[in-house]
């Protein structure tokens, strides 16, 4: 019973994937959907486009009340004093005045007054304050250019991931489609091999015959050889290019992918049907970008003419003292000493003169507006050839492609009818590897030229802006 179990699970671990692994079954949309939601460059984009919405919260913050609490304590170890004269001519002068004598008899004059100073302090040795302001924004300028261009902010964020989503699609795109020429033209290796396989079989029944030699059958081991390892090294490529699409997609290289969609050769041939006319260059994701990068810097510039305006604000401020100093308290009294003061008012800074600050940055903005207008129309330029080139290029990738289809099914055909010859004994053994060389330099040329059709359609897909 217990080698049972472990046949079975010795069974069950040759038959499932290796531990851990995962097996993705990908169509093209699926494999770009999975690289636009994996992409660590959109995941950053993405965040910076939270960070933006944030920052517009934070902007509209400001022309909310601003509401700020203080408290301050203090003790003095030492108290602060002023020197307060101190002298007693007032009393002597209202002794003169009198007419009093001392003791003597003699009459009391102001001469005996005298005059010193005394230490005294106003302040209180113990003091607490603590109170609340209320600031309220009326009008700043940059503050509610701010407020326009927060939107303006976002969208900004949104056309750059935009723009870095359009070059994830066609990395995938590019990805997926060498994977799937790799494992076809490994596919038609395999039917190559098995072909040559059937024919040294034949050559080797005819051997024993006496029809064919012994150097015949080394010739085709040797293309046998050949075959072999261009179908090692065509395997060794799709591994390759599985792992550059893994790694495009954002999956592990660990990982299993199995591709679901097939080649489709006859659709490429509609691809130039359509002319290109009345392109919308708003379809692209970069001019969207750069139209609203210029609305930016049209902001920027009416925040710089704005900057000669005033700004506004009105506050209001609540305070509460208290003081205590035990050697002025009041019989049966408190020693604490409470009172409250208010503050209400408005102020305003107007710049007046800034050394010509304002001038110069009001120049720099307008020369900016003007930088954003000549990279438009270099990028239109730049599409309108890029469109031009991809359309041309498409068009002669297909031509190419009609061209080496034709040679592989000639080659094909020359094929089969010098096999024949050859096992009617009208025909050479070289003659006859000859052709199975031929044959499969055309379909590598054949695969070589879908891969370029592919490549054609994605690029005038991305000049189009349809990616």
């Amino acid at each position: 019973m217990r080698l049972n179990i472990i046949f079975t699970l010795i069974v069950f671990a040759c038959s499932s994937p290796a531990f851990g692994q995962t097996v993705h079954e990908l169509s093209l949309e699926q494999a770009v959907n999975l690289a636009l939601q994996n992409a660590e460059d959109l995941k950053n984009l993405r965040l910076d486009e939270q960070i933006q919405v944030l920052n517009n919260k934070e902007v509209t913050g400001a022309t909310y009340p601003q509401i700020t609490a203080s408290g301050q304590g203090s003790y003095y170890t030492n108290l602060p004093q002023i020197q307060f004269p101190n002298s007693n001519y007032p009393i002597y002068q209202v002794l003169q005045d009198e007419g009093v004598k001392d003791g003597s008899g003699n009459p009391i004059s102001t001469n005996s007054a005298t005059t010193s100073s005394q230490a005294i302090s106003f302040v209180a040795p113990l003091n607490f304050q603590f109170g609340l302001a209320v600031n309220q924004l009326l009008f700043q300028p940059d503050i509610f250019i701010a407020l326009k261009a927060k939107e303006t902010v976002l969208q900004f964020a949104r056309d750059n991931i935009a723009v870095s989503e359009n070059a994830v699609r066609e990395n995938v795109q590019k990805a997926y489609y060498s994977v799937l020429i790799a494992q076809e033209q490994k596919r038609i290796m395999e039917e190559t091999s098995q072909r040559l396989d059937q024919l040294s079989n034949e050559m080797t029944q005819m051997f024993k015959s006496g029809f064919a030699e012994k150097l015949d059958i080394d010739k085709l081991a040797v293309s046998r050889n050949n075959t072999q390892t261009a179908i090692n090294q065509m395997t060794n490529a799709i591994k390759i290019s599985e792992d550059l699409l893994k790694n495009t997609i954002g999956i592990p290289v660990s990982d299993e992918i199995r591709l679901t969609e097939t080649l489709q050769p006859d659709e490429l041939k509609g691809l130039l049907v359509v002319e290109n006319t009345g392109f919308d260059y708003n379809l692209r994701s970069e001019i969207a970008l750069l139209n609203t990068a210029r609305k930016l810097q049209e902001l920027d510039l009416q925040r710089q003419q704005s900057s000669i305006l005033p700004t506004v604000a009105a506050f209001y401020q609540l305070q509460r003292a208290g003081q205590r100093n035990p050697d002025f308290a009041p019989p049966g009294g408190s020693p604490w000493f409470w009172y409250t003061t208010g503050l209400i008012g408005i102020s305003i800074n107007q710049p007046i003169f800034d050394g010509f600050q304002r001038k110069n940055k009001i120049g720099q903005a307008r020369l900016k507006v003007i930088k954003v207008d000549n990279q438009l129309g270099q990028l239109k330029r730049a599409i309108d050839m890029e469109q031009d080139v991809a359309r041309n290029s498409l068009r002669n990738a297909l031509l190419n492609l009609e061209v080496q289809q034709r040679n592989t099914d000639l080659a094909r055909e020359v094929f089969e009818t010098t096999k024949k010859k050859y096992e009617a004994g009208l025909g050479s053994s070289l003659e006859l590897i000859q052709t199975d060389t031929d044959l499969q330099r055309a379909q590598g040329s054949y695969f070589q030229a879908l891969y370029d059709c592919y490549i054609a359609r994605i690029a005038l897909n991305k000049s189009l802006g349809k990616l």
